[in-house]
């Protein structure tokens, strides 16, 4: 009997959440290592189909580079790379598509419906609502001067098909976004999936924008997974940049959240990915279980 309890009072403690978030668009983001580990991706699933059934409305965003690594290992490619810039060549291109759009956006789609739910990669007979165009990366030559370094076949997003997602959305479908877009001038374009993210959250007014990461949240000091912070202020996400503690995998992700929230979007969140049911636990408990980020 303690149990049934203990399970009806979750229940009425995600009850204002499920009436707050209904009819609301949630971008979240998942990729990375953890995508490799069949019980997290089953557990993340399961969350999105739980927020879709409760009538919210969550778009998945997906990354791959593990898993492109893996296949351009098994053809004996060797990643190439422009002052510590990956380059993106034609070949590689070719297998981001087929891993991001045919391999992984199948597979997510495959298995929400396993589960009982309609799901739609964007890309379809070809069509993509995901524009960008091509991406330089900015530097400095010795002498000071900035120059743009060729990285190939990699864009930055500049504008969405919104109708493509809404008609989506306000349907059961849940969109899964593979993080390739297409160019007016025809070419195809490889794109940072946190950046897709954040952009498809903007475009759309999207209530939240969630990263499922590999760590805790944000950490205040650097290293100890006891530090992690459960709010963080705009000001405060920069005082951590400048500062150092927030860099490499973190950094992005964090300036994309406060891209998102400059432009609308109510909260940004960055969770852990890895622990059992973490969207559940971040959007409809009171404590959570991540970083959120506000103004």
């Amino acid at each position: 009997m303690e149990n049934a309890i203990r399970k009806a009072n979750i229940l009425i403690e995600a009850l204002p959440y499920i009436r707050s978030f209904r009819n609301k668009i949630v971008v979240i983001k998942f990729g990375g290592s953890a995508m490799s580990n069949e019980d997290v991706l089953t557990n993340v699933i399961q969350d999105i189909v739980f927020m879709k059934t409760v009538g919210i409305m969550p778009i998945l965003v997906h990354g791959g580079g593990p898993r492109i690594s893996e296949e351009m290992a098994k053809r004996n490619l060797t990643p190439k790379f422009i002052e510590g810039h990956r380059i993106t060549d034609r070949e590689t291109l070719e297998i981001a598509k087929d891993v991001l759009i045919n391999e992984i956006s199948a597979s997510i789609v495959k298995r929400i419906s396993e589960l009982g739910n309609e799901a739609a990669c964007i890309w379809e007979d070809g069509y993509c609502p995901l524009k960008a165009e091509k991406h330089y990366i900015e530097t400095k030559t010795e002498s000071g001067a900035s120059k743009k370094l060729d990285i190939g076949f990699v864009g930055k997003v500049t504008s969405i098909d919104s109708d493509r997602f809404l008609n989506l959305c306000s349907t059961c479908t849940i969109p899964v976004v593979p993080p390739i877009a297409k160019g007016t001038n025809g070419n195809v374009y490889n794109v940072n999936a946190d950046n897709v993210a954040a952009f498809i959250a903007k475009a759309l007014g999207a209530e939240k924008l969630v990263f499922l990461s590999n760590t805790h949240g944000i950490m205040t000091r650097p290293d100890d997974d006891t530090s992690f912070a459960s709010t963080l202020h705009e000001n405060e996400v920069h005082e951590l940049i400048d500062k150092k503690v927030i860099k490499d995998g973190m950094l992005p992700k964090a300036l994309a959240c406060i891209s998102a929230l400059k432009a609308g979007v109510k909260k940004a969140h960055i969770i852990n990915g890895l622990i059992p049911h973490a969207l559940l636990l971040e959007i409809f408990t009171d404590k959570g279980v991540g970083t959120q980020i506000i103004i």
